[in-house]
Order: C-alpha cells, then structure tokens, then sequence
C-alpha cells in the first residue's frame, strides 16, 4: 500500500523485451535502500524489484501492465515518479494508493498560474454501464502517475487539479504536457462504496 506521496523520481537508463514482458532498468537515488522482492510504486504502479546493483535496478512490467497503464510508452531517459510501500508506523499524508491503476487518462491543458499550476485531464468511459465507470468527487482525492491530488472541477469524464511548486520541481509533473497520457487510480473507498450502492465490479 502507498499515500501518493512522491519520495524521488528515477531515470530509466534501460529497456530490456523479454518475450511480451518489458524490464526497466532505473537509476535512483533510492537505489542503495531497495532490496529484491520489495514493492515500489512507479509512475503509481506497483511492481517488485527483481535485482539491486550500485545505484540501478530492475523492474518487470508483464503484458497486462503494459496495455493497461503509460509503462508501454516508457523510453529511455525518461523521469519516473518513485515511491516505496508505506512503513506500518508510517503517517497517511496522502490517501490510500494501493499501486493499481484503473485506466489512463490524457493531460488535456496546462495552465501556468504564477505560482502554482492547473492541469486538466480527461478519461475514456472504459464501461459501457454508467454504474460501473470511474468516477471522481469535488474536493475528493485521485492518483495520477503515483502523486496523490485533490479534484475540482469533477465532471463525469474530466477533472482539474491545482500543482503546487514543490510537487512540480519534485515529481514527473514538470515534464508533463498537452497530449500525455497518465496512470490513474481512482479513491478505493469511493469505489467500495459504490459497489455497495450496487454499481462497480
């Protein structure tokens, strides 16, 4: 389980195919601390660390991930949002990220506000029942790339929200443009309370 709360960003420095499966090698300043098998949240997927060398290590993405999730378009060189699981003594300054991404979504406007940013994002209705569809709330929390946020603007396939300085200079937020497409987890709770009202599978 994750909070959103980004702890650094790491560059990809290696793709490497094997079979329909994609391994990222990633070079981070968290390198030294990881160890194999641990769970760490990329661009707010969860994947295990498969080996640990100096200051990179490895990742496996498998097919599924891949088509469900912005890891496909990965390239090399490209900044990565890193984040471990949280300690049992850990404190919730986020929400409750469990590294599973629900459906992509494309940035749709950037909009530099002297000071802080506003990006938009817009997602496909991926269910054909409106019960079962993503949804957001005003003022309520969504995961995009791993970065726990707070949504205005909640329409029914769209939503806005507000970046602040430091989450821009220290997530993957300042790389992001017009056009590129997101991880995003919706609220777990909303969604378990929607399957309870009798929408979602």
């Amino acid at each position: 389980m994750f909070t959103g709360i980004i702890e650094t960003t790491g560059r990809v420095v290696g793709i490497i195919p094997e079979g329909t499966n994609l391994t990222f090698a990633i070079e981070s300043s968290l390198t030294p601390e990881l160890k194999v098998d641990q769970s760490v949240s990329h661009n707010g997927v969860c994947l295990t660390v498969t080996s640990v060398s100096n200051d990179v290590y490895t990742v496996t993405a498998v097919d599924e991930t891949l088509k469900k999730t912005n890891l496909g378009g990965v390239v090399v060189g490209d900044r990565i949002n890193l984040e471990r699981c949280m300690p049992a003594n850990g404190r919730f300054d986020g929400h409750i990220v469990q590294g599973h991404v629900d459906q992509t979504g494309v940035c749709t406007n950037v909009q530099d506000m002297n000071g802080s940013w506003l990006f938009d994002f817009q997602y496909d209705d991926i269910d054909a029942d409106p019960a079962n569809r993503n949804v957001t709330v005003e003022k309520g929390s969504v995961c995009i790339n791993g970065v726990s946020l707070t949504v205005f603007n909640s329409e029914s396939n769209s939503f806005r929200v507000t970046i602040i300085p430091y989450t821009y200079e220290y997530t993957t937020f300042r790389d992001l443009n017009v056009g590129d497409v997101v991880n995003l987890e919706f609220d777990i709770v909303g969604k378990y309370i929607k399957k309870m009202l009798g929408g979602y599978r």
